[in-house]
């Protein structure tokens, strides 16, 4: 399974336009992804930032229930999940000032079952309830520095 995105290419940088407010518009990059296995029941979708200064990564963006059909993330039709900025769905990138590159994982996840999950999850709720549901994965790195 390849996961891609027109907005930026893996290990390249994410344009300002998808950085968080007040430094960009928060706009969401598109995502697309192929060879998905044929069992594929649903995906979902998990971004964070390793590099943010404290114990375990920032977490931008929590997304799931995809339809299993999906090739693409069509965000008005998924379930979000809760932040790092204490908000449901998308947060972009905001690294300190000065503190360097930041690495943006978008990871996908592509599940055997249709779990029907409520919305506000966070990325550690999340990833529990698909333990053992996992058949795939795919991740997109990209960066930001301010």
């Amino acid at each position: 399974m390849q996961l891609t995105s027109p907005a930026f290419d893996d290990g390249q940088p994410i344009a300002k336009l998808h950085a968080y407010k007040g430094e960009g518009r928060n706009v969401p990059p598109n995502l697309t992804w192929s060879g998905a296995p044929q069992e594929v029941q649903s995906f979902a979708l998990i971004v964070d930032d390793p590099d943010a200064p404290r114990d375990e990564p920032f977490v931008h963006w929590v997304a799931y229930n995809i339809a299993g059909g999906a090739g693409s993330l069509p965000t008005d039709t998924i379930t979000q999940g809760v932040n790092d900025f204490g908000e449901k769905g998308y947060g972009g990138p905001m690294p300190p000032e000065g503190h360097g590159v930041h690495h943006y994982h978008f990871k996908l996840y592509a599940l055997d079952a249709d779990l029907a999950l409520r919305p506000k999850l966070t990325k550690s709720q999340l990833l529990k309830k698909i333990d053992g549901h996992v058949i795939a994965t795919s991740e997109l790195v990209g960066t930001y520095e301010r």
